[in-house]
């Protein structure tokens, strides 16, 4: 057995410092509670940061009205605040627009910068480079999380705790059941160009800068490189696999461009992802199960909405007991990994404004509770 190097104490401990993390913690703090928020990276964002997908999806249904406020809304306009990109015409704060949709393409070099200041400006306890390694059980709740980094391993104590780790790990650590998914192989990353480059400065248009590269399966699945393997949840050797096989195409694609243009390729590297790619993992079984028969139907006990982003007047309510797993009485969870089930109701609310929205709603959740 491991001996503890450390304890600590709060009221709410968030895990995993992606956008559902960020958007649960800071929803804590705001409310005047003690909160750590633990990421096993050094980087605050998650996929939108570490995993370079640079498009915040839209607040609105499409057809003119927005649906997602809050910390949500607050996070998009920081995604642009410090690098290219901007709102869209028209998004002026009434909440209606029938000309565009309400999201935007960032930087995400940019995005976490801002987003470092959100945290600190709101009091969040962050601690980088801290893997969590389990829980700590008191019948049905959690007591505290068992974590390492380099003062040794630790136990991080707290009354509430917020899943948002993307692949519901503290909700299996805790005993708490969950659903595996699958995971076509998709990879983004950043490219310079000198053809886009002279692009940017001819129209003086820097967003023209933030060149990405996009290779693999599209978010219906088409277009998974033959012979890659389908991922099943997500285990250590999944991590290593998936990683491995997105960095090979990447090289191809590169080569291509060398061996089609030789020493005057005009596409080059420039950012890899630094967390993998996947799109579904794991995802808890909650009190209430997102299904597909929720897609524009009122929920007496809703406390949320999401919109489709694929699909113009289509929204989701979210119920509370999406949030919260069987099994443990004091955590809640937020993003990707909420009671959702496989198919259309899944993808509705993995896109960034979604995991921002159920993160603040976890945080009020556990404000509640404390």
């Amino acid at each position: 057995m491991n001996k503890c190097s450390f304890t600590s104490e709060y009221d709410i401990v968030v895990c995993g410092g992606g956008i559902a993390g960020i958007s649960a913690a800071v929803t804590v703090a705001r409310a005047g509670r003690r909160v750590a928020m633990i990421e096993k990276s050094i980087l605050p964002g998650g996929l939108a940061v570490s995993g370079l997908v640079n498009i915040f999806l839209p607040l609105c249904d499409g057809c003119g009205n927005q649906i997602i406020f809050g910390i949500a809304e607050e996070l998009l306009n920081l995604s642009v605040k410090y690098g290219p990109g901007s709102i869209p015409p028209g998004w002026n704060g009434d909440g209606r627009n029938k000309i565009s949709r309400y999201m935007v393409k960032f930087s995400s070099a940019a995005f976490a910068l801002a987003l470092d200041e959100l945290l600190e400006k709101s009091g969040v306890d962050v601690w980088y480079d801290t893997v969590v390694t389990g829980v700590e059980m008191d019948k049905t709740r959690i007591t505290g999380i068992d974590v390492f980094n380099k003062s040794g391993h630790g136990i991080i104590n707290a009354g509430e705790f917020i899943d948002a780790t993307g692949d519901a790990d503290i909700a299996k650590f805790a005993g708490c059941e969950v659903i595996e998914g699958e995971s076509k192989m998709t990879i983004w990353a950043q490219q310079a160009s000198l053809q886009q480059s002279e692009s940017a400065v001819k129209f003086n248009d820097p967003e023209l800068l933030n060149n990405m590269v996009k290779l693999g399966a599209k978010e219906s699945g088409e277009g998974h490189p033959t012979g890659e393997k389908i991922q099943q949840g997500i285990d250590g050797k999944t991590v290593s696999e998936y990683s491995i096989a997105s960095r090979r195409h990447l090289l191809d694609y590169f080569k291509h461009q060398i061996s089609e243009k030789g020493e005057n390729a005009s596409a080059f590297p420039l950012g890899l992802p630094s967390m993998v790619q996947l799109r579904r993992t794991r995802r808890i079984v909650g009190k209430e199960t997102i299904t597909a028969n929720f897609a524009n139907k009122k929920i007496e006990n809703y406390i949320g909405a999401v919109p489709s982003w694929k699909d113009n007047g289509v929204v989701w309510q979210i119920p509370e007991g999406a949030l919260i797993p069987e099994g443990c009485k004091n955590l809640a969870v937020a993003g990707r990994i909420i009671s959702a089930e496989e198919g259309p109701a899944w993808e509705a609310v993995r896109s960034i404004p979604a995991v921002a929205h159920t993160g603040e709603l976890a945080g009020k959740l556990c404000v509640g509770r404390c």
